[in-house]
């Protein structure tokens, strides 16, 4: 891993990570899924591959999540606590920035909920979903600050 960028944003911190994320010895890691959480490619077919064949099993008993929602499964073998399936648009289905959002606010809000502290989310949407990555990054960074800033008695502190 290699930390990149980090800033104290109210009660927290926003870290920028250079690294792979089934590595992350955090306590949720976000993988950018499909509706029907299948995780054939990219991201998510590294996550089950070095996760564990747990992570599909229960992602298929979770069945179909909506654009810009979550679905959470165990980390299996993976350093993490859970891993946090974050539903992000397609370009060109329309809407894309509000979903994308949605799906941020999604995530941190499921680990809140969990009690967890630290979370490592990917540049959802911007592989084959073909989301632009400079906007991709925009969203991810001022969603996290703001919910960082709106949340101080949240346990998530490392974003």
């Amino acid at each position: 891993m290699e930390l990149i960028s980090e800033k104290t944003v109210g009660t927290g911190k926003l870290r920028l990570v250079k690294g792979d994320i089934t590595e992350r010895a955090v306590d949720a890691i976000v993988n950018a899924a499909n509706s029907h959480l299948q995780h054939g490619g990219g991201v998510a077919a590294a996550i089950v591959r070095k996760g564990g064949s747990i992570i599909q099993d229960e992602s298929d008993k979770a069945g179909y999540t909506p654009v810009g929602t979550v679905a959470v499964t165990q980390a299996g073998k993976l350093p993490c606590k859970a891993v946090i399936h974050a539903v992000g648009p397609r370009m060109g289905e329309g809407n894309e920035n509000e979903k994308l959002k949605n799906a941020v606010i999604n995530s941190l809000a499921a680990a809140a909920e969990r009690g967890f502290n630290s979370i490592s989310m990917p540049a959802v949407s911007s592989g084959i979903f073909g989301f632009p990555k400079d906007r991709c990054a925009h969203i991810l960074v001022e969603e996290s600050k703001q919910f960082l800033e709106a949340s101080p008695a949240s346990s998530v502190k490392i974003i």
